[in-house]
């Protein structure tokens, strides 16, 4: 287990949208023992409307605002010693502020996934602000490859089977 882990028992998962964090962020939760998160399923449970409506009518900075304090609550928590598995939403780990939050507050793990794969995950689904216009997806998908890199590891997410990826994952070298 690295220091990073030790000391702050945090599991980050990163990725672009329909890479699986919170599938599997769930489960490999359930195998750690450790407790779960959702950003965007918490930041829609306390406005009780869905990320599509808070975007149209507060606006993306709106909505960021309310993640990176989201987030900021469940590091606070990983700092008391209170581990955890946070699934962040496609965009919280590429926003500068978020990122300079969990750097050094845990582990993070890029779950690259294939722009094919997400492409046919996300199916006819309207409901994501940010693949409404699918011609700008892939385009948002390789911007922010680079900065999905910046994590702590990367696993490869090349199947939908969710037990095999979270092994991937529990075999990393922090475990």
């Amino acid at each position: 287990m690295t220091l990073k882990l030790k000391r702050t028992p945090g599991l980050y998962l990163v990725g672009f949208m329909a890479s699986g964090k919170s599938t599997i962020g769930r489960r490999l939760a359930e195998e750690l023992g450790w407790s779960f998160a959702d950003i965007d399923a918490e930041v829609e449970r306390h406005h009780g409307k869905t990320i599509s409506q808070i975007f149209l009518e507060h606006g993306e900075n709106f909505f960021r605002d309310v993640e990176t304090k989201t987030l900021r609550a469940h590091v606070t928590g990983i700092e008391a010693g209170d581990p955890c598995v946070v699934a962040l939403g496609g965009g919280t780990f590429v926003q500068p502020r978020n990122w300079e939050l969990i750097e050094n507050n845990g582990v993070t793990v890029w779950l690259d996934c294939p722009i094919e794969t997400v492409l046919r995950r996300l199916g006819d689904d309207t409901t994501r602000p940010l693949a409404a216009d699918r011609s700008s997806l892939s385009k948002l998908f390789e911007d922010r490859r680079p900065l999905y890199a910046r994590a702590d590891y990367r696993v490869a997410v090349e199947t939908d089977d969710i037990g095999e990826v979270v092994q991937q994952i529990l075999h990393l070298p922090i475990f």
